[in-house]
């Protein structure tokens, strides 16, 4: 299954790549030449596939639980001040996408969306430590009666040039759901109150919709 994001940039390239099959099939005597360039052709429209793939997944709901809203690394978790929606400190969790990772965004909680802000921006690369602030960005909180809200910010990358999100204010948002996409891009930052129990260490490898980020202390 394909995310619809990439329905039309997947059937562009398919034409592309099918239309160069024939001319270098056609054009090209050289052997040796023919098949690398056929071959390079074949691994360009796989790699495309892959990076809009949209394999289902099996979230256990969970209202005491925050899921990884994308698949990826654990490269970040730390306290910081969060300062565009609670003004206060947060422990971040952020999740780092290569460009074979899925690329669809989940809610990583139920609840209602009670902030949704697009901001336009830069590409710096995803790890930068400006990036966060600088890129391009999109800014969810997600409001739930056990757990409070939690703030997810997906953040595109060097190669992002657009970043989709679903999300609008007063949407009702199921765990584990589509939430958007990041076309080329690279990276979501959770913020979550301060008595979380992590569940992830660093370096460690998500799955959106299934892997588990935290769980309230109770």
């Amino acid at each position: 299954m394909f995310h619809k994001e990439g329905h039309k940039i997947i059937l562009f390239t398919l034409i592309i790549v099918v239309a160069c099959f024939l001319l270098v099939d056609n054009f090209i005597a050289i052997f040796w030449l023919r098949t690398i360039i056929l071959v390079a052709l074949l691994v360009f429209l796989i790699l495309i596939l892959q990076f809009f793939r949209n394999p289902k997944r099996l979230t256990q709901l969970n209202d005491n639980t925050v899921v990884s809203p994308v698949d990826g690394k654990v490269v970040v978790i730390e306290e910081v001040f969060e300062k565009e929606y609670f003004n206060d400190k947060r422990i971040q969790v952020s999740v780092f996408m290569s460009p074979l990772n899925v690329h669809v965004t989940r809610y990583p909680i139920s609840g209602k969306v009670v902030f949704s802000k697009y901001h336009p921006g830069k590409y710096l690369v995803a790890w930068h430590p400006k990036a966060s602030e600088e890129n391009e960005r999109t800014t969810v909180v997600v409001e739930n009666p056990i757990y409070g809200k939690v703030l997810y910010r997906q953040i595109a990358g060097a190669l992002a040039k657009r970043i989709v999100n679903y999300a609008t204010v007063k949407d009702d948002a199921k765990q584990g759901t589509d939430s958007g996409f990041i076309k080329f891009g690279s990276r979501v930052d959770l913020f979550l109150p301060l008595d979380t129990n992590i569940k992830v260490k660093l370096h460690q490898k998500v799955r959106g919709g299934e892997s588990i980020i935290a769980e309230i202390n109770e």
